[in-house]
């Protein structure tokens, strides 16, 4: 059963505008499909954002 916590984030790349979905508690790094730039990395819970935050998915 899935944590009630766990959402889903859409994020923008800060360097082409790439904008892509990723999981809230993701446990790899999470690179740009378009451009390779790291997006969000792993902290062993919720993932650290190192791009910006479009909206929160439920």
């Amino acid at each position: 059963m899935a944590d009630s916590n766990s959402k889903f984030i859409k994020l923008r790349c800060t360097k082409c505008k790439n904008e892509q979905v990723v999981f809230g508690k993701s446990a790899s790094k999470i690179n740009c499909l378009v451009c390779g730039k790291e997006l969000a990395a792993p902290t062993g819970g919720k993932t650290r954002v190192k791009s910006r935050i479009l909206e929160v998915l439920e």
